[in-house]
């Protein structure tokens, strides 16, 4: 598997590309096998019913939580309030990196 077709891993932040939620992102707080995941944004996807994606249905971000991942590989669990933080310092991240100047990576399919 070459660098552009990374697996994504748990904690990280993805761009749903199809379906209802397109556009949104969530964390990836679940694998289940080698085609899905199990998305959640602690807002209308809360941990307790994560969201069961195909990956070459979302985009991947370069962005991992180390609290989200940490918490996961710890104790199994996330917080909602954790998964919002998460991707409200991602989103942060997005628009002071875009008033700087800088551009974003390409989308890339996440598989």
């Amino acid at each position: 598997m070459s660098e552009s077709e990374r697996y994504p891993e748990l904690g990280q932040v993805v761009q749903i590309a199809q379906g209802r939620e397109t556009g949104q992102y969530a964390l990836v707080i679940g694998i289940v096998d080698s085609r899905f995941v199990l998305l959640a944004d602690g807002d209308k996807r809360k941990y307790d019913r994560p969201k069961k994606k195909n990956v070459q249905h979302i985009f991947c971000t370069n962005y991992v939580s180390p609290e989200v991942q940490r918490s996961l590989l710890e104790t199994g669990r996330v917080t909602n309030g954790k998964l919002r933080y998460a991707i409200n310092k991602f989103v942060d991240e997005i628009q002071t990196d875009l008033k700087k100047g800088d551009q974003l990576d390409g989308k890339r399919r996440c598989n």
